[in-house]
């Protein structure tokens, strides 16, 4: 009948997620400037990140945790590539 303070806590996290990928996609759309682009992007990846370890709270699995560690793993890889694009204007010398 009443909710367990994690099942809460798992609830608000995932509304706060979800809210701020959607302000993260709302500034890479219309954002001014690639730099502005580039920072949603990172920060979107890490949204998702963060929502895949809240899923792996609320069901229990595993699998989540390790999804959630190859989108950290791939995501900083691109934010660096990505990153050197917009300095040098190339990936790979």
């Amino acid at each position: 009948m009443f909710a367990t303070l994690l099942e809460l806590s798992v609830a608000y996290a995932f509304i706060c997620i979800l809210v701020a990928m959607l302000f993260c996609t709302i500034r890479l759309v219309i954002g001014p400037s690639a730099h502005d682009r580039v920072l949603a992007l990172d920060t979107l990846w890490m949204c998702t990140m963060l929502l895949a370890i809240v899923l792996g709270i609320r069901f229990g699995s595993q699998v989540y945790f390790d999804f959630a560690m190859l989108i950290a793993l791939l995501g900083f890889v691109s934010t660096i590539a990505i990153a050197k694009f917009l300095m040098r204007g190339e990936v790979i010398e």
